[in-house]
């Protein structure tokens, strides 16, 4: 039997302030006072304190036909945290705020911070925060990470140095097929009547989109490899996006391999379904979530073997540019088309 809808009004903003968060409770040493007061306190114990703000809004990030509520809010904080980790940093804390309009009952927003609960409770941060108000349209997410590394232990994106090794966590290009498989999905229900969706045997990329995870475990293993990253950047743009603001920053060139992506067997048996390259998808998609450094050819030994870690080319003088090596060994300019965010690109 479907719950009866609760519209937010009868609670009032407070009222639906105390039903989303009465379950909360601080779990990190640094969490000094959370939610419940004008502000939070938290105390860094002498590290250095990372923070980072991201803001997902509807129809432009998210498109409510075909996403969960619970996995939106897990998902708008794994975004967060996945910058902290790109700096490698420990995420310790988040605030939340949300606009809402009034499409969203009581029961949506309660599903939603389920959500983002869960993901707290999976990366061990403590939401201590945030703000409500209403939206004229539609559903804006706004949260700001809070962080913490050991003085002078954070990686920055213009540290990279000339022969340094690129490496990527993981696999890319799932999340943007993903994409095109909900589109197009969404595009035969419109003009189909009582069409039913078909999203075959294709979990991996819808995981990838509607439900990533973020990298902590790459940091763990970097630190217990005993490898400080001369430069780290999370893949929320698409991988040639991403490399080219390690190159500008850094102010050196690089060379990409294009057989040394990593790419997913189910992601590439989804591309040539929708006849895209995956190397397309893995360049030019976003929203993998993977984390992309370098490191300092004397650590290769170390990754050579890792399944989780792939060394897919090298970083050259600025005066060699920015360069691709097909897999025809042809050399091309590495161009950034970047990811545009809940929108498929022509």
């Amino acid at each position: 039997m479907q719950e009866a809808r609760t519209e937010i009004s009868t609670l009032g903003e407070f009222g639906l302030i105390d039903l989303i968060t009465k379950h909360i409770q601080p779990t990190n040493a640094t969490t000094v006072l959370g939610i419940g007061d004008d502000a939070a306190v938290i105390d860094p114990m002498g590290k250095h304190i990372v923070v980072s703000t991201d803001m997902l809004v509807e129809g432009v990030h998210f498109d409510m036909s075909y996403t969960p509520l619970k996995h939106l809010g897990y998902k708008s904080v794994v975004v967060n945290l996945s910058d902290i980790y790109a700096m490698m940093a420990t995420p310790t804390q988040i605030t939340v705020s949300i606009a809402i309009s009034n499409r969203y009952s009581v029961q949506a927003i309660a599903e939603l911070y389920e959500g983002i609960t869960e993901a707290c409770d999976h990366y061990k941060v403590d939401l201590i925060g945030g703000d409500t108000t209403t939206s004229p349209s539609g559903l804006v997410i706004s949260i700001t990470a809070i962080g913490e590394v050991a003085e002078d232990k954070y990686v920055q994106r213009s540290g990279a140095k000339e022969n340094d090794l690129i490496c990527v966590s993981g696999t890319l290009g799932a999340a943007y097929l993903g994409l095109l498989l909900l589109e197009r999905e969404k595009q035969v229900f419109l003009e189909t009547k009582n069409a039913q969706p078909d999203f075959g045997n294709n979990k991996h990329i819808l995981q990838k989109l509607l439900r990533p995870e973020a990298r902590y475990d790459i940091v763990d293993m970097l630190q217990d490899l005993n490898i400080t990253p001369t430069s780290m950047i999370d893949v929320s743009d698409g991988l040639s996006s991403e490399l080219l603001h390690i190159c500008k920053a850094s102010n050196v060139g690089c060379m990409l391999y294009e057989d040394k992506i990593p790419t997913n067997d189910e992601a590439k048996v989804s591309a040539m379904d929708f006849n895209i390259s995956i190397t397309t998808c893995a360049l030019n998609g976003g929203e993998d979530y993977e984390l992309l450094f370098t490191i300092s050819q004397a650590d290769y030994e170390k990754v050579k073997d890792n399944v989780f870690i792939t060394t897919i080319g090298y970083i050259a003088n600025a005066s060699a540019g920015l360069k691709l090596t097909t897999r025809g060994n042809n050399i091309h300019d590495l161009v950034a088309q970047g990811w545009n965010h809940g929108k498929v690109k022509e």
